[in-house]
């Protein structure tokens, strides 16, 4: 699984992100909102992750490893985010 919850309590996003990921990410979002999203060892995520992180207006922890996340889906994110 490349999604964990720290001891913290921050969401970590590793590797590349399956869509077998998106319930782990959906189900630990749901049990806390404001919970932070740390991916800046992500270097792939699919898209239904993508859309989870947008639908609950999250602005992951990064930049991440990815150069495709971070030019086109990390300023979506900022720009749908309650910042």
């Amino acid at each position: 699984m490349t999604i964990r919850l720290a001891q913290d309590g921050t969401i970590e996003l590793e590797g590349a992100c399956p869509i077998e990921d998106a319930e782990a990410l959906q189900r630990y979002l749901i049990a806390d909102p404001q919970a932070g999203v740390d991916w800046r060892s992500c270097a792939a995520a699919h898209a239904a992750l993508v859309q989870i992180l947008l639908a609950a207006k999250s602005v992951p922890r990064g930049p991440p490893a990815s150069d495709f996340l971070r030019t086109h889906i990390e300023p979506l994110l900022k720009s749908r985010g309650a910042a």
